[in-house]
C-alpha cells in the first residue's frame, strides 16, 4: 500500500479570467448538440472577453473512429464557432487530446488509492451483469456492492468473477452532497451516486475522472454541457474537494427534442448529424441563429415585438444564464427553414452565388473551374432564384437549365403532361415573333428592340395573349417548359434573356417537334 499521496502538479497561469470549453468524442459524426453547446460557451467566453478551448475526449477507444476529429473542426469552423486553443491551434496545456494525456491522470489516481478514497476492483464484465440483473430482478438500488472493497488481489482471486486486470473505483462516503448551485437551474439536487469506476483495465481514464483532471489543468471556470450530466455531478465535485480544488460553476443545458420530446438522436433523425446541415445546404449564419432561439429568448424591438433574427455577435453582448430556458426545447425544423430563408435573400448576391458554386459543382451542372463568362451567367441566375429558393441545395434543378447544351434539356414528364392542347399553336407564334426580335447590342445603347426581358414580354403577350386570345398562364406554360423542361422555373422572361436568342429558339423548336 502507498504510504503517502504523491503531490498534483502545480497549474501555472493561464490567459483569460473566464474560460470555457467543449470536449466532443470522435465516435462518430459530430452531433449538431456539439455545436449547441459550443454555441452557448462561446457566447459567454466572448462577453467576458475570455477564452473558448476545444478538448478532444477519445478515450472511448472501442466506438473511436479516424475521421470524426476533422469533422468536428470543420463542422464548429463552418459555423464560425472558432477557438482559442485546441489540438489544431495549440495552447498553454497542450496536449488537448485526452489519449495524449495518460500519463497526467495517474498521480490523481495514486493520490486517492493512497487516502483510502479510491480502490481496486477486479470483477469480471460477466459477474458485473450478473449483479445489475439480480438488483432489477428483486427491485434494488442499481450499483456497484463493492465486493472487491477491502481485499487483497489474492483474496479477491479466490472468489468468482474475478478478472485479472482491475480497474479503479470511487469510494462514495455515505454522507455525500449530491446538491450543487446551477448557473440555469438554481439549486439542483441530484442522486446519490454508486461507486464509479475512474480507471478503466486499458489504463485509460474515465469520461469523469478525467473531465475532471483536464478542466482543472486547463482552468476551466465554467463547465457547459447538457442536463443529463446532472446525475454525475456530484461525484465530479466529490473528486474536485478531494483533490483541494475550488470546482468550477456549472451550466447544464436544456437537450434538444425530437417532436414526439423524446431526447434527438442520429438514429432517429438525420438533423442529429451537425455535417447533415451543411449537405442540406443551410447557411451557417441561420443555423447559429436558431440554435441560439432554441433555448434563448429573442430580443424585442421599441413595440414589444420578438426580434428572432439576430446574429451571433447581438447574441453575446446579451447572454445571460439566467434567461436560459432549462425546458428541453422541440427541433423545429420549419422554424430554421424559414430562418435559412431569411438569410439567402439577405445575402450580397456576389456572396450568393459563390455560396451556390460548391453545390452546383457537387451536382456537375459547372465544371470545377467555371469560366468568366460562366461565373457572369451563374450571377445573372442567382439574381433569379434568390427569393424562390429555402436551401442552396434547391439550386441545382433552378439552374442546371442555363448550363446544359440545347439538344440535351431533359423534359419532365410532368411538364410534358401539362403542355395543353394548344401548345404547338403557342410555340409557333412565339418562335415566330421572337425570331424577329433584335439579338444585337447590348448595354445603355442597345436599340428598344434588344433582346431583354421587356422586348421578350411585350413581344408574346401581344401575340399569345392579344393575338391567339390565351390566357397568360397557359400561353406562358408551354414556353416555360421549353427553355427549362420544368413546370416551374425561374421568371421566363429574364430566362430567355439569359439563355439568349438562339437557345431559346433552338429549344421552343426542339420541343415543338415532339409534339
Amino acid at each position: 500500500m502507498t504510504t503517502s499521496a504523491p503531490a498534483l502538479p502545480e497549474i501555472p497561469d493561464l490567459p483569460g479570467a473566464v474560460r470555457l470549453r467543449v470536449a466532443p468524442s470522435p465516435t462518430g459524426d459530430p452531433h449538431v448538440g456539439t455545436a449547441y453547446m459550443s454555441l452557448f460557451n462561446v457566447a459567454f467566453a466572448r462577453q467576458q472577453t475570455g477564452r473558448f478551448l476545444l478538448r478532444i475526449e477519445d478515450t472511448d477507444r472501442a466506438r473511436f473512429r479516424a475521421d470524426s476529429e476533422s469533422q468536428v473542426f470543420d463542422t464548429l469552423g463552418w459555423l464560425g464557432l472558432t477557438w482559442d486553443e485546441g489540438p489544431d491551434v495549440g495552447g498553454p496545456c497542450a496536449p488537448y487530446r485526452q489519449s495524449e494525456r495518460l500519463d497526467t491522470y495517474r498521480p490523481y489516481v495514486e493520490r486517492l488509492l493512497a487516502e483510502g478514497k479510491a480502490y481496486q476492483c477486479w470483477c469480471s464484465t460477466q459477474r458485473l451483469a450478473q449483479m445489475r440483473e439480480i438488483q432489477q430482478k428483486t427491485k434494488q438500488p442499481t450499483g456497484y456492492d463493492r465486493l472487491c472493497y477491502g481485499k487483497t488481489r489474492e483474496e479477491r482471486a479466490a472468489l468468482p468473477g474475478f478478472s485479472e486486470t482491475p480497474v479503479v473505483r470511487m469510494l462514495i462516503p455515505d454522507d455525500v452532497e449530491v446538491e450543487f448551485d446551477d448557473l440555469i437551474r438554481g439549486q439542483v439536487s441530484a442522486p446519490r451516486p454508486d461507486d464509479q469506476v475512474i480507471l478503466k483495465a486499458d489504463g485509460f481514464p474515465t469520461y469523469h475522472l478525467a473531465v475532471v483532471v483536464d478542466d482543472h489543468e486547463m482552468g476551466i471556470t465554467h463547465v457547459v454541457r447538457g442536463e443529463e450530466w446532472i446525475s454525475s455531478t456530484p461525484k465530479h465535485i466529490l473528486l474536485y474537494r478531494w483533490f483541494g480544488l475550488t470546482p468550477p460553476r456549472f451550466a447544464h443545458m436544456p437537450l434538444l427534442r425530437n417532436e414526439d420530446k423524446s431526447k434527438i438522436s442520429k438514429r432517429k433523425n438525420p438533423a442529429a448529424r451537425l455535417t447533415w446541415f451543411q449537405e442540406q445546404g443551410y447557411l451557417p449564419e441561420a443555423l447559429v441563429n436558431f440554435l441560439a432561439l432554441l433555448a434563448y429568448p429573442p430580443a424585442q424591438d421599441a413595440d414589444g415585438n420578438d426580434v428572432e433574427v439576430f446574429d451571433f455577435a447581438d447574441f453575446s453582448a446579451r447572454f445571460d444564464w439566467r434567461k436560459v430556458n432549462p425546458v428541453g426545447p422541440i427541433f423545429d425544423l420549419k422554424k430554421l427553414d424559414w430562418l435559412n430563408g431569411v438569410y439567402i435573400r439577405g445575402l450580397d448576391l456576389g456572396d450568393f452565388a459563390g455560396r451556390l458554386l460548391p453545390f452546383l459543382i457537387a451536382d456537375e451542372v459547372l465544371p470545377a473551374q467555371p469560366s468568366l463568362s460562366e461565373l457572369a451567367r451563374l450571377r445573372a441566375v442567382a439574381e433569379l432564384i434568390q427569393t424562390r429558393i429555402t436551401h442552396l441545395t434547391e439550386a441545382t434543378a433552378l439552374v442546371r437549365p442555363f448550363f446544359v447544351a440545347d439538344d440535351a434539356l431533359e423534359i419532365a414528364e410532368d411538364a410534358r403532361a401539362g403542355l395543353g392542347e394548344r401548345a404547338g399553336e403557342v410555340l409557333d407564334a412565339a418562335a415566330a415573333v421572337l425570331g424577329d426580335i433584335d439579338d444585337h447590342g447590348h448595354g445603355p445603347l442597345r436599340s428598344e428592340t434588344a433582346w431583354t426581358a421587356a422586348t421578350i414580354e411585350a413581344a408574346l403577350r401581344g401575340a399569345l395573349v392579344d393575338g391567339l386570345g390565351i390566357k397568360a398562364r397557359f400561353a406562358f406554360g408551354p414556353l416555360r417548359t421549353a427553355v427549362s423542361g420544368a413546370r416551374v422555373s425561374p421568371p421566363l422572361f429574364e430566362s430567355m434573356e439569359i439563355l439568349g436568342k438562339t437557345a431559346t429558339l433552338n429549344r421552343l423548336s426542339a420541343l415543338r417537334a415532339t409534339l
